[in-house]
């Protein structure tokens, strides 16, 4: 018997919000409140006019029904080694950035039928790119993620983020309130 979560595809960029922080994907994922801050509008931005140069493909669009995942990935450099990049914000990056590198790496390796084993995150606050090994606990993190984002549900709201300085950035956190609900919660 196939069901709606056997024919759900994970994009790639929602392993790295859930990452970030569960709650935040669901609400994107179940109220579509994707809110405009500054990080997300500077972010999208600088991918728009990044300049191109020879020997890149960009922005390539990508899917396994198989893996479970699609995605687009910003970058992909080199004729005979394909290697993804992946563009960041910031001027560092964190766990959930390498795993959503893997993931891209997983869906390219899946496309090409050839290992991909190395990605890299160009990092827009630094203009420096991190060659990033693409381990077995990358894919072994990837392919928990995308289980754990296939099962979420509208009934289950996730908790808060240990880290409430994550709250500080977040485009969905004039919906998902988490001052208030915090203390609504404890009442």
């Amino acid at each position: 018997m196939i069901t709606d979560n056997d024919l759900y595809l994970v994009n790639v960029s929602d392993l790295n919000q859930y990452l970030y922080c569960p709650r935040r994907l669901y609400y994107l994922m179940f109220y579509q409140t994707q809110g405009l801050n500054y990080y997300l509008a500077d972010g999208r931005s600088k991918h728009k006019n990044q300049s191109r140069r020879g020997g890149w493909y960009r922005e390539i669009y990508l899917k396994s029904e198989k893996m479970h995942m699609h995605g687009k990935i910003d970058i992909i450099e080199g004729k005979a080694d394909m290697i993804p990049i992946e563009r960041k914000h910031g001027d560092s990056y964190f766990d959930n950035d390498e795993i959503q590198l893997a993931a891209y790496c997983m869906l390219l390796e899946d496309y090409l039928e050839e290992p991909v084993r190395l990605g890299y995150i160009y990092l827009f606050g630094t203009n420096e790119r991190y060659a990033i090994t693409i381990t077995g606990w990358h894919r072994e993190k990837v392919i928990e993620t995308v289980e754990k984002i296939r099962n979420m549900s509208l009934d289950s709201i996730p908790d808060f983020t240990d880290n409430p300085k994550k709250c500080t950035k977040c485009s969905t956190s004039q919906y998902c309130l988490p001052v208030e609900s915090k203390l609504l919660e404890s009442v």
